[in-house]
């Protein structure tokens, strides 16, 4: 019973696996990728796309403003009864007794009314227009540095992919090696050669290298889950794998080490800077004459949805603000006060962005050592391995021994491997930093 539990557990398990659909793709398809529906860069077009939202407020600058209304009225009040008389055109001598003056009958006014102002010189809102233009460019600018940082993690992302899938081929190839010792080791002791001890420790190390084996398969479908995620695709009972293997190019980096002051994000710093420019001219300009038109058409009666008397005035307005108790030159001296700590912020950040660049050089020189040196101590510890497996076919090394070698051989891989990733993804790094 307990063995047929065994063998459906393992049947389940199996079935889990191979579900999944093994999906190939190349770093030149990666590459290719829409970055569309990144949601990095779907928030990065949002914030970009409300800016631009924002900016339509600003056709109020030159476009008209009309309103209608219609309105009940009904009052004894001398002035307004007489008004509104006036207006519906009743008006005869008998108003105009003093009695009928001074203590009117109540009158009923219905007044349909449309407005409209016409804005034709206002130099704040012009500055103010400008500068909403600047900040949804600034924006879009930023957009295109989040899709050529996504373009930089989808590098990463699959450089990890590559090396998940080269550290399971390395711990399979140790297993194969073990097993092919064990066979040797379980032959010297049924032949009485060795001790039980030594069989059992090629037994914890083929469980040591399983285990290994089962990390490495969590960190192929880790890797695989990111790539999804960064493209914003399902990744439902699937599995990428990569065509290339991992490999060592060579160190690519160019001697010019200078920041790049076209690069977009410095670049969208900079130009947020005229934005500042043209608020404070804006609150300047408040102080600069207005010139704006206005219309109105009016009908009045005393019935309801009757309209016999009607009129409209136009005229054109120019207006002053004298003084505002220094609300605009409050306004103003913020704006400047926050453009010179933009200014502050833009050389820091320039000057950062310049040590990490440097930062990144040095990052990329160390991998290269590294490579160096790890593939080394692998060449070396793998020429160890050869010859203490041939001393210990002729009798003369322990199998402990030989096991020690073997761990240490695959080991050194590893280490090899992971310094392959770590200089591939300094090099991508550093491009995306002079970008």
């Amino acid at each position: 019973m307990k063995k047929v539990f065994t063998f459906i557990i393992s049947t389940s398990f199996f079935t889990s696996v191979f579900s999944q659909q093994t999906v190939m793709i190349s770093r030149t398809e990666i590459e290719a990728k829409s970055l569309n529906e990144n949601l990095q860069v779907k928030m990065a077009k949002s914030e970009a796309s409300l800016a631009q939202t924002e900016l339509l407020g600003t056709r109020a600058m030159y476009l008209p403003n009309v309103t209608a209304s219609y309105t009940f009225t009904n009052t004894n009040n001398p002035l307004m009864a007489f008004g509104s008389k006036l207006n519906q055109e009743r008006i005869t001598m008998m108003d105009f007794n003093p009695d009928n003056l001074n203590s009117p009958k109540s009158i009923s006014n219905f007044g349909t009314k449309v407005e409209v102002q016409q804005p034709i010189i206002n130099m704040d809102a012009v500055y103010q227009k400008k500068a909403g233009q600047i900040k949804a460019d600034v924006l879009n600018i930023k957009t295109e540095r989040t899709k050529e940082y996504v373009q930089f993690e989808l590098k990463k992302a699959y450089m990890m992919l590559q090396l998940a899938y080269k550290m399971k081929e390395t711990l399979e190839n140790a297993k194969e090696t073990t097993l092919a010792n064990k066979k040797v080791i379980d032959n010297y002791f049924k032949n009485g050669m060795i001790q039980k001890s030594e069989v059992l420790y090629m037994d914890v190390r083929i469980s040591e290298i399983d285990s290994q084996i089962q990390l490495a398969d969590s960190n192929i479908k880790n890797a695989s889950d990111y790539l999804y995620f960064l493209l914003n695709e399902d990744s439902k009972d699937k599995i990428l794998k990569p065509t290339e293997p991992l490999e060592y190019n060579g160190n690519l980096i160019e001697n010019d080490f200078s920041l790049n002051t076209s690069r977009k994000d410095l670049k969208a710093y900079n130009k947020s800077l005229e934005a500042y420019d043209l608020m404070i001219k804006s609150s300047k300009a408040k102080f600069l004459p207005r010139l704006n038109a206005f219309g109105s058409w009016e009908m009045y009666d005393n019935k309801i949805a009757q309209f016999d008397a009607n009129g409209y005035m136009v005229g054109l307005q120019l207006s002053w603000n004298v003084f505002d108790g220094l609300k605009s030159k409050s306004e103003r001296e913020k704006y400047k006060s926050e453009l010179h700590k933009a200014q502050t912020e833009i050389e820091q950040y320039t000057k950062q962005s310049q040590l990490e660049l440097n930062k990144a050089v040095r990052s990329v020189q160390d991998a290269d050592s590294k490579v160096t040196f790890t593939k080394q101590a692998w060449e070396q510890s793998r020429e160890a391995y050869r010859i203490r497996k041939n001393r210990y076919d002729q009798g003369l090394e322990k199998s402990a021994d030989l096991l020690s070698a073997e761990t240490l051989m695959s080991q050194k891989e590893l280490e090899y491997q992971q310094a392959i990733f770590e200089h591939n993804t300094a090099i991508a790094y550093l491009q995306f930093l002079k970008k």
